[in-house]
Parts: C-alpha cells; sequence; structure tokens
C-alpha cells in the first residue's frame, strides 16, 4: 500500500472511527487498554456469542494512530470465531514486528505496515490489539 493512501486510511478512520460509543450493557465485556507513556487510554466493549465476536465498541481517548488502529480492528474482527481473531492479532503483530505475515484479511490495517520504523508509533498501534486479546483470552478462561 503506498503512503498517501495509508495516510488516508489512518487520517479517516480517526475522524470518523467506527463504532466508537461507550457501552453500559452487561452481555459486553469491558478490557481497559492503556499506554502510560500518553494519553492513549482506550475501552474496549466486546460480545461474544457461541465462539464469535458479535460486537465490538471503544470509547475513550487516544491519537490518531492508536484511533484508527481500533476502528479498523473492529470493522476485521466483528463476526470472526476466536480462533479467527487470534489468528487475525497474530498476524497484525507479526506485520507491525517487520515479520513474515499474510496481506490476505489485514484489509486496511495495512497502512500500518512500515510502523516498525517508529517504535513509539508502533505501541500506539499495538494498544486495542492488546486490550482485545487480553479480552479474549479471559473469554476462554470463563
Amino acid at each position: 500500500m503506498d503512503k498517501e493512501l495509508s495516510r488516508e486510511i489512518i487520517l479517516e478512520n480517526f475522524q470518523n472511527p467506527m463504532h466508537k460509543e461507550e457501552v453500559n450493557d452487561p452481555s459486553y465485556q469491558k478490557v481497559n487498554s492503556r499506554n502510560p507513556n500518553c494519553i492513549d487510554n482506550l475501552n474496549i466493549y466486546i460480545q461474544f456469542e457461541q465462539n464469535k465476536i458479535k460486537d465490538i465498541k471503544f470509547s475513550g481517548e487516544a491519537c490518531a494512530i492508536s484511533t484508527s488502529s481500533t476502528s479498523i480492528m473492529i470493522k476485521n474482527l466483528i463476526g470472526k470465531t476466536i480462533k479467527e481473531a487470534k489468528e487475525y492479532i497474530n498476524n497484525f503483530y507479526h506485520m507491525c514486528d517487520e515479520e513474515e505475515y499474510d496481506e490476505e484479511g489485514l484489509n486496511e490495517a495495512l497502512a500500518f505496515q512500515d510502523i516498525y520504523k517508529q517504535s513509539n508509533r508502533k505501541n500506539c498501534a499495538l494498544l486495542p490489539y492488546r486490550g482485545i486479546l487480553q479480552a479474549i483470552l479471559e473469554y476462554e478462561n470463563k
């Protein structure tokens, strides 16, 4: 993906993030994902149903990279099985760590394919993934 398209995707998902809203529904599991070195502080609400991700929403304050990464992640995870979600998350981590990864299925998340070049921004892009993975692991351990 070229740099201009990457910038457009990140900016669009920052200015108009998908699924950004506070949730007060007990059917959602809430996790907090924050970066102690900056303002990024996200609440992620995930609804599981029969080992699938039925819905995800988020709220909080975060930079453009964290907000857009969260918006894109949510679009890619809703409807996936737990196994598929973990594979997607693992693939995204590989991309961010400059390891071998599969571009197929990452969709707009490919906008972060060069994030490994800026370690501080890499933490921002991975922030929602750490939170969602925590929620998945908690769900699996119930």
